[in-house]
């Protein structure tokens, strides 16, 4: 008899996101489901490790009534505590999401969604970090029922090929009904631009502080790239390798001159 899969589900939105229940539900036929998710959001986070306090995990329930565990560290801290023993079984796939809002381009840097993915991958475990290219209205009610089925469909797909070492799947789902999604591209990654500006006050005392506000980040929906996927109504999916040594600049920064003295002015 075939083993059972053990799938991990992690998130940065916190371990009660409802994209994350969505997920878990979806991914159950496919083996084991354990979570081990942020106890709060971590959105934007990047990939973090803490090692200046002890972690604490509880347990606790999600809206289903299955069981989680809840940790006060990064979704990177969940999965690092999850392979290193916090789980008694081995781990054969993570996923981490659904996050609400997608992760495009160099939002990646940025990404505690993605960053959970990266853990795994540097524990040697396939990994997927799962996107909806949502509202931005934290209002509006979102249906992650659809992104869920596509990240099952892609989740069962990587258990029967497996992805060569260092290598994670970034996908971003479009918001859109489940019959209206036009397919899946496979893609690299886009240019990203960002519209922040500094926003600048005084406390009560007088002293400054900051906020970076902006609106939402937009992109250049190139052919082949995940923005131009996402915006043709397609599933992207990109492959992103851990190595970020800039391989075609290699040859050319070996022909500069290290031993020349230092220019002053």
């Amino acid at each position: 008899m075939e083993n059972v899969k053990h799938i991990l589900v992690t998130n940065d939105d916190g371990v009660m996101a409802p994209g994350l229940l969505a997920l878990v539900q979806a991914l159950r036929p496919l083996g084991k489901v354990s979570v081990v998710a942020p106890d709060h959001n971590w959105s934007v986070a990047g990939h973090v490790k803490t090692l200046h306090r002890p972690l604490r995990v509880k347990e606790t329930k999600l809206a289903d009534g299955s069981l989680a565990l809840m940790c006060d560290g990064a979704p990177s801290d969940c999965v690092a505590l999850a392979y290193m023993g916090l789980l008694s079984e081995p781990i054969d796939l993570v996923v981490s999401g659904i996050n609400p809002v997608p992760n495009l381009g160099t939002d990646l840097t940025y990404s505690g969604t993605v960053a959970a993915a990266m853990e795994g991958v540097i524990w040697g475990i396939q990994s997927i970090a799962v996107s909806l290219d949502g509202p931005h209205d934290p209002q509006q009610q979102i249906d992650f029922s659809p992104a869920a089925k596509i990240a099952a469909r892609i989740s069962a797909c990587v258990l029967r090929n497996r992805l060569p070492k260092g290598v994670l799947l970034n996908v971003n789902v479009p918001f859109l009904k489940l019959e209206e999604i036009r397919g899946y591209r496979v893609t690299r990654l886009g240019e990203r631009m960002y519209h922040d500006f500094l926003v600048r006050r005084e406390d009560p005392f007088g002293r400054p502080y900051y906020w970076i506000g902006g609106d939402p980040p937009s992109g250049v929906p190139e052919d082949g790239t995940d923005i131009g996927a996402l915006a043709a109504g397609f599933v992207s999916i990109t492959p992103v390798h851990m190595d970020m040594t800039a391989h075609h600049f290699l040859s050319r920064l070996q022909g500069w001159d290290w031993e020349s003295p230092a220019v002053t002015s």
